[in-house]
């Protein structure tokens, strides 16, 4: 992490979408501080408000869904003045920041590259808008971007279709194509949710490369935590539109607290035992249109206290950078062992 000062910063958060007449609670209080320089990796399963709070930083929630409370303050603009992201409603003053301030890698880069549209077109397009450049200077500085996500051939791939690339590489386009917007933030979007493993981890390296070369700060949305270890200086664990738990990476693997953050960790393929059946969490989510009393986990963990389903539990500071929405951190509380998946993590990894 280069520092430790704010480039974006959100306070009690609520997002809330009508849906025939009824009122979903997408997002339900949160506070985060996303630091400049920093990779943060927020996790937590499909339907948890990952993405849903992200696209609030510019201006893509879609039109039945609004910031109901709360600020997002933006403090990287060029010019060196905050910009309140929630006061924004007017299209023209999102397209200041949507881009060249904050930039978002979707989840399939074949629904967000045109099929009509050469590879070199749709990086230059971007060229010519953010950084202003035109003709020959623009064509050259797409074939740098081509070049630097890792694409071979770059001139010659410059004047080929999305169709001609695989997977992967369509990915990497894509990357360049929001690298290329010149933004502070860049947010990626499960950003290898549809790739083998060894793609994964070439994608992965290729965002590390590419946040030290640009001075980006990255926002990386995975439902896995596996995906993330290796990447991440900080992580933030996200169950029914809030954040549970967040702390530095090593904190979230070798300490956790929330028993939330247990099951994701017990979740992971790769902490299975040959010859037994892989951990799954049992339940289902929270409805979200309905409230929510105490603890939103309550009813899938195993291990809830009584105050659990009364109470919502406060954040708890287990050290300076980390902290905990759980009552097992309160000192009156009974002292529960993590699972096993955590205790081996912890003794492997410390």
């Amino acid at each position: 992490m280069e520092t430790t000062t704010p480039i974006l910063s959100a306070r009690s958060v609520h997002i809330c979408f009508n849906l025939r007449g009824r009122v979903l609670h997408a997002i339900r209080g949160i506070d985060l501080d996303i630091q400049q320089g920093e990779v943060l990796a927020i996790v937590g399963e499909s339907g948890s408000g990952k993405s849903v709070f992200t696209k609030s930083f510019m201006g893509l929630l879609d039109a039945n869904g609004a910031i109901t409370e709360g600020t997002i303050d933006y403090f990287g603009a060029d010019d060196g003045r905050p910009i309140r992201l929630s006061d924004l409603k007017k299209e023209k003053d999102w397209l200041k920041v949507r881009g060249h301030e904050i930039a978002m890698i979707m989840q399939d880069p074949m629904t967000s590259l045109n099929p009509l549209k050469t590879i070199g077109e749709q990086i230059a397009e971007a060229v010519q808008l953010h950084q202003h450049l035109k003709g020959r200077a623009a064509r050259d500085k797409a074939v740098e971007y081509l070049r630097d996500v890792g694409i071979t051939e770059p001139e010659r791939r410059f004047h080929q279709y999305p169709h001609e690339f695989s997977g992967g590489m369509r990915q990497r386009v894509v990357i360049a194509i929001a690298v290329a917007c010149n933004p502070q933030i860049l947010i990626c979007d499960e950003p290898t949710t549809a790739l083998d493993v060894t793609i994964q981890a070439q994608i992965l390296e290729l965002l590390k490369d590419l946040r030290v070369k640009y001075k980006l700060t990255v926002v990386l949305i995975t439902h896995d935590l596996g995906v993330v270890a290796n990447i991440a200086d900080r992580v933030a664990v996200m169950y029914a539109g809030d954040i549970v738990e967040i702390g530095t990476a090593d904190e979230i693997y070798y300490d956790p607290r929330h028993p939330y953050t247990w099951a994701l960790l017990s979740s992971m393929p790769q902490m299975g035992v040959k010859g037994e059946d892989l951990f799954n969490i049992q339940g289902t989510p929270p409805n979200l249109f309905a409230e929510i009393r105490g603890d939103a986990f309550a009813p899938r963990n195993p291990q809830a206290l009584k105050i659990d389903f009364v109470k919502q539990p406060p954040y708890f500071d287990v050290t300076p950078t980390h902290k905990a929405k759980t009552w097992l951190l309160d000192p009156r509380a009974p002292r529960i062992e993590p699972p096993a998946v955590v205790r081996r993590l912890r003794e492997e990894g410390m």
